[in-house]
C-alpha cells in the first residue's frame, strides 16, 4: 500500500506539494529576501544623493553657459542612472562597482585622454585661447595714447583679497560723468547709485568691489600697469594710479587678407593656421598666437630636433640607470639588513628594527632638504667630516652618485619592511632540509629563500621602478636637475624626464604645454611596456615555485 503511494505514477499527492518535490512548498516563484534598510542608511543614502544632485546642478551651469550640449547630455544620464541605480533594490553588484569606476574615470583615464589631446596640439605661452583671443589680445597690447584720447579718474579695485584677487578699473568720465568698471574681458557701464564719487571724480567705493589704498596698489602696480581692457576702439590702459586713457590701437586685423597689420610701419603679420601665429614676410612671429591641432609635431620633434634629440637621449639612458640603481640598490640592502635581523642568533632585534626605520617614518621632502645641505661644498656634513673639497653638484659625475646616494637612505627601510615580512612567510624546513642536504648558506639562500623572495616582491619591485622612474623629489629637492651645460639651461645632467617635461611647462622660457605632454606620454608608454613585461616574467616564475 506504502509503495503504490510513493509510485511514481500514483495520483494521490499531498496537498500543496509539487511532484517530485518532497516537503517542498509550491511557491509562484524564486524567493527574495530584502535588507531593512536602517535610519542611518536612509540618511546616508539621501544625503548622498543629494550631494550628487548638488554637484550636478553646479556643473550644468557652465555647461549650459558654455554651450556644451553633450557634455550636459552626459551629466544628466550619469546623474539619472546614479538615482535609478541607488533608488531601487537591484543591482546590487553595480552599487559597489560604479563608484569605483566613476572615480577611475575622473582621476586616471580623463587626466590620461587630456594629456593626450593636448599632446598634438601646440597649447603652451602665447597658443592658449582661439585666434579671436589672440586678435583681441594684439590689438590691446599695441594700444597708444593719441591727441584726443579720452582720459578717466582711475580707482584700483578687487572683488575680495586686495593682495591676491584679480584687478579691475573702476572709471569716470570726467565729461558725461558716467562711471565704468573695466577689466580683461572689457568694459561695462555701473549705476550711478552702486559707487560713491569723489568731488574730483575718483570713486572711493563701489558695491560688490573693494578699492586699493594707494599702498595697496603701489605694491601691486606691474599688474596694474599690465591690464588692459579692451573697447570698441582700442583699449583702456592705466596712466599712474590715479588717471586711464583710451588708447588707439597701432596693429590691427583685417579680414580680407587674414592679418595683422601695423598702421605706423605698414608691415603685416598673416595668419598661418598650421602652427597658430601671425607670421611676416621676414620670419618673424608675433607674440600672441592661438591653440591648434600639430598632429605628430610634438613627437617628432623630440626625434628630429638636434637641440632636443641628444639630450633627450642622454636623460632618457640616465632615467633608467637611475629608477634601476635606485630600485636594486634598496632592495639589495633592504634585503640584507632583513636576513642579517632574520637569523636567530641576532639579539635586540626588535631595537635595530625600529633604529633602521626612522629614514621612512621621516617626511621625504624634509630629508631630501637635509641631505642637500649635507652636500654643499663649504659647509655641508660630508665635506667637513671626512676632510673633502668635492664639488657634489657642481660635476655630472658626483650630482649623479649624490642623488643615487640619497635615494638609497631613504628607499631601503621600505624594502627592508617588506623583505622582513617576506623572510617570516617562509617555512624554516625548507632552508633546513637544504642543510640537511649538505648545501652551503650561499647555496641555501640563492637555491630556495631568493626565488620565494623573488615571487612574493617582484610585484613590489615593479611597482618601485616605475615610482623612481618618475620620482620628481628626489632630483629637484636636491639638486633641482643640476648642473646644467652652458648651451642648455633646460636639461641638467640629472634631470629625469619627469623633471625636464615640468621644467618646459613651467620653466622660465615659456610654457610648451602640448610639447611636455607629448614627453608625458613617452614615460607613461615606457613605464607601462617595462611594467607589462616584468609582470609576464612574474607570472612565470610563479608558476615555476607554486
Amino acid at each position: 500500500m506504502s509503495a503504490s503511494l510513493s509510485g511514481p505514477g500514483s495520483a494521490m499527492q499531498a496537498p500543496g506539494r509539487e511532484p517530485g518535490r518532497r516537503g517542498l512548498p509550491r511557491t509562484s516563484g524564486p524567493a527574495r529576501h530584502h535588507t531593512p534598510i536602517t535610519a542611518t542608511g536612509l540618511v546616508v543614502k539621501v544625503v548622498l544623493l543629494g550631494l550628487a544632485a548638488g554637484i550636478a546642478i553646479w556643473a550644468a551651469f557652465p555647461l549650459i553657459e558654455a554651450e556644451h550640449w553633450i557634455g550636459l547630455a552626459i551629466l544628466a544620464a550619469t546623474t539619472a542612472g546614479l538615482f535609478y541605480l541607488y533608488l531601487t533594490r537591484r543591482h546590487v553588484p553595480a552599487k559597489y562597482l560604479v563608484p569605483g569606476t566613476l572615480f577611475l574615470i575622473a582621476f586616471q583615464v580623463f587626466p590620461v585622454l587630456y594629456t593626450a589631446s593636448t599632446a598634438f596640439t601646440n597649447f603652451g605661452d602665447g597658443h592658449r585661447g582661439s585666434k579671436d583671443d589672440a586678435v583681441v589680445a594684439i590689438q590691446a597690447a599695441s594700444v597708444k595714447q593719441v591727441p584726443g584720447s579720452t582720459e578717466y579718474s582711475l580707482s584700483i579695485a578687487t572683488k575680495g583679497d586686495p593682495a591676491t584677487d584679480p584687478l579691475v578699473f573702476l572709471l569716470t568720465d570726467p565729461k558725461t560723468r558716467d562711471v565704468s568698471v573695466g577689466d580683461a574681458g572689457g568694459l561695462r557701464k555701473l549705476d550711478v547709485g552702486q559707487v560713491t564719487v569723489s568731488p574730483t571724480g575718483k570713486i572711493t567705493a563701489a558695491d560688490g568691489y573693494t578699492v586699493l589704498n594707494f599702498g595697496q596698489a603701489s605694491v601691486r602696480s606691474q599688474e596694474i600697469t599690465d591690464l588692459i581692457v579692451p573697447t570698441a576702439g582700442g583699449a583702456i590702459r592705466s596712466n599712474g594710479l590715479s588717471r586711464a586713457y583710451e588708447g588707439t590701437a597701432v596693429r590691427a586685423y583685417d579680414t580680407g587678407c587674414d592679418c595683422i597689420k601695423d598702421s605706423e610701419t605698414g608691415k603685416t603679420w598673416t595668419a598661418d593656421e598650421a602652427t597658430g601665429s601671425f607670421v611676416a614676410a621676414d620670419g618673424e612671429r608675433l607674440a600672441q598666437g592661438w591653440k591648434v591641432n600639430v598632429g605628430l609635431a610634438n613627437f617628432t620633434r623630440v626625434l628630429t630636433d638636434e637641440n632636443i634629440s641628444g639630450p633627450f637621449l642622454g636623460t632618457l639612458l640616465w632615467n633608467f640607470a637611475f629608477a634601476i640603481a635606485s630600485t636594486g640598490g634598496t632592495f639589495l640592502l633592504g634585503m640584507l639588513i632583513a636576513l642579517a635581523l632574520h637569523s636567530p642568533r641576532m639579539r635586540a632585534t626588535n631595537l635595530y628594527r625600529v633604529l633602521l626605520i626612522l629614514p621612512y617614518a621621516m617626511p621625504s621632502f624634509a630629508m631630501l632638504l637635509v641631505w642637500r645641505d649635507m652636500f654643499n661644498t663649504d659647509f655641508g656634513l660630508l665635506n667637513n667630516l671626512f676632510g673633502l673639497g668635492v664639488d657634489w653638484f657642481g660635476g655630472e659625475w658626483t650630482a649623479r652618485f649624490a642623488v643615487i646616494l640619497v635615494q638609497l637612505w631613504l628607499g631601503y627601510p621600505y624594502m627592508f619592511l617588506v623583505t622582513t615580512g617576506a623572510l617570516q612567510a617562509i617555512p624554516r624546513e625548507l632552508t633546513e632540509a637544504t642543510s640537511v642536504d649538505g648545501a652551503s648558506p650561499w647555496q641555501s639562500f640563492r637555491a630556495v629563500t631568493l626565488p620565494l623572495l623573488l615571487v612574493a616582491l617582484s610585484p613590489l619591485l615593479i611597482s618601485s621602478f616605475a615610482y623612481n622612474f618618475n620620482n620628481f623629489n628626489a632630483i629637484y629637492l636636491t639638486t633641482e636637475g643640476a648642473p646644467f651645460p652652458a648651451d642648455n639651461p633646460s636639461n641638467g645632467a640629472t634631470d629625469l624626464l619627469i623633471t625636464y617635461t615640468y621644467r618646459l611647462a613651467f620653466g622660465g622660457q615659456g610654457a610648451q604645454f602640448g610639447f611636455a605632454a607629448a614627453i608625458s606620454l613617452f614615460i607613461f608608454t615606457i613605464v607601462a611596456v617595462v611594467s607589462a613585461v616584468s609582470f609576464r616574467r612574474t607570472r612565470k616564475q610563479e608558476e615555476v615555485y607554486s
